[in-house]
């Protein structure tokens, strides 16, 4: 993939930063998107609007797309010679989905007689092209290593996670699971910051400080669960037990809503009672495995 040519199928906020990057580092740059008007400011900086998803596919060796869901990615590659143009070519899906998503868009590319990289972008459109930009990718290793050179373009923080094209898209759950189970916790502790009257944004620069040290710890924890040896380590499960049920009480004496704490603490409990007390606190991925 020496020749410098891509194609960027979808300009929303992330596919017009994507097509910048690589008009930046000298590509010849094809653009298409559903809404024509979207490509006029690239077309300024040098890009090829094309007419048709066809056109834009035939026109680079490999094509980026990055669109809103799966079911948009799926109505552009039904479009009329879409599936024909793809044969011989190589697809970077960026936008965002399922891991069976996944599997059945490179079932069908392949079908094509086109190669399939998944990737999940980690970052917004005004982080991307960093040195640390993370970008999850999976696909044949082969495939992989042939572009990771225009992968690189869009960030540095390429984590490639092998052959199965589901991987990426599990691995972004997987880190959003931390993302969102962090985000209702942290929502939860400003009620408590608000309800004892202290600054909420003072709360936030005291969460941000804890934020390396916790991601230590979470780095542990997975090093435990993948050794499935749970004899306690750092923190033992008896004190998250307590944590929970003291964080529950707080909530209800206080008249906030519980609901995070009280399915935090009933985890908890029932870990408890299935005798894992005495274990590392990552022992309550067992529970979570029955």
């Amino acid at each position: 993939m020496g020749n410098k040519q891509i194609t960027v199928l979808g300009l929303g906020s992330m596919g017009q930063t994507l097509a910048r990057l690589y008009l930046d580092k000298g590509y010849e740059v094809t653009v298409w998107n559903r809404t024509a008007g979207k490509a006029d400011a690239l077309a300024a900086r040098g890009a090829v609007a094309a007419r048709s998803a066809a056109e834009a596919v035939r026109a680079s060796p490999v094509a980026v797309m990055c669109v809103y869901d799966y079911r948009a990615a799926d109505a552009i590659l039904a479009m009329e010679g879409v599936a024909a143009a793809l044969d011989g070519r190589l697809l970077v899906q960026l936008t965002t989905g399922s891991p069976q998503d996944a599997r059945d868009a490179e079932a069908w590319a392949h079908r094509q007689g086109a190669t399939y990289l998944e990737g999940a972008i980690q970052a917004a459109p005004d982080q991307m092209g960093q040195a640390d930009t993370p970008i999850l990718v999976s696909g044949a290793e082969a495939v992989f290593r042939a572009a990771e050179p225009l992968l690189q373009v869009l960030g540095g923080g390429i984590v490639y996670l092998g052959g199965k094209a589901s991987a990426a898209a599990a691995m972004d759950l997987a880190t959003l699971s931390t993302i969102y189970g962090t985000l209702l916790g942290f929502l939860h502790g400003a009620r408590v910051a608000e309800h004892e009257g202290f600054d909420v944004a003072e709360y936030g620069r005291i969460v941000a400080g804890i934020m390396p040290t916790f991601a230590g710890f979470l780095q542990h924890e997975g090093g435990v669960i993948q050794s499935g040896d749970f004899a306690i380590s750092q923190s033992p499960m008896r004190i998250s037990i307590e944590a929970t049920q003291r964080i529950l009480q707080t909530a209800q004496q206080a008249g906030i809503n519980s609901e995070f704490p009280a399915f935090a603490a009933g985890l908890f409990r029932r870990a408890d009672a299935a005798g894992l007390g005495g274990e590392e606190v990552a022992a309550l991925i067992k529970l979570l495995r029955r």
